[in-house]
């Protein structure tokens, strides 16, 4: 009975290095770009150390799925450094284990906000805007993660820029709700939100 025991013990120490090994391997080709934890320090790559689960699993499928837009980026550190890619063609090779790996690992890294100049008038009127289309699913102004809907609260304002542009154009699906949102902000007040949440640094 002892050796049975000492045997299962002992597997699972060998799958859980395995496991460590792995997701390693994962993790460092998103370091590349997102950099360290996902903290990314590039203003046209988010930052997704800190993301739920739920979010971060939701996103990688999407990519997989090539169900959202996928622009061609480069690698900006490690052995691929200039070398073009995009997210679908990252998320392909994945399975839902990979997936699952990566978002679990991601989700326990804190959420490091991005230092960025920001215009405070457009941040106060952000912040009204905020308020009132948007606290509902992102609450305490975007900064909770188990909100499953993404942070933007400290995400870089260049990176939202661009998603709010992929919200619009329809190039990144929408939900429903967050759709009848946004078609009720002003177009002009989107500016105001993201210097708001751009505007979030702690």
């Amino acid at each position: 009975m002892k050796s049975i025991l000492l045997t299962c013990i002992l597997a699972l120490g060998l799958t859980e290095g395995a496991w460590a090994a792995d997701v390693n391997k994962l993790v460092e080709e998103c370091a590349d770009c997102h950099g360290k934890n996902g903290a990314s320090t590039e203003a046209d790559i988010p930052i997704i150390g800190g993301y739920s689960v739920e979010f971060l699993t939701n996103n990688l499928q999407a990519y997989k799925d090539k169900e959202r837009f996928c622009p061609e980026t480069k690698y900006r550190t490690g052995s691929k450094k200039g070398t073009k890619t995009d997210m679908c063609q990252i998320a392909k090779g994945m399975n839902e284990n990979d997936i699952k790996q990566i978002a679990q690992h991601f989700s326990k890294q804190p959420f490091v906000r991005a230092k960025q100049k920001f215009d405070a008038d457009l941040a106060k009127k952000g912040k009204q805007v905020h308020d009132q289309y948007c606290e509902k699913c992102h609450s305490e102004g975007g900064t909770v993660a188990e909100d499953d809907a993404g942070m933007p609260a400290g995400q870089w304002i260049p990176y939202l820029r661009h998603a709010f542009d992929e919200f619009y154009s329809g190039k990144r699906p929408v939900v429903k709700k967050m759709k009848v949102k946004l078609d009720e902000i002003n177009k002009n007040d989107v500016e105001a939100l993201i210097n708001f949440y751009g505007s979030i640094s702690k």
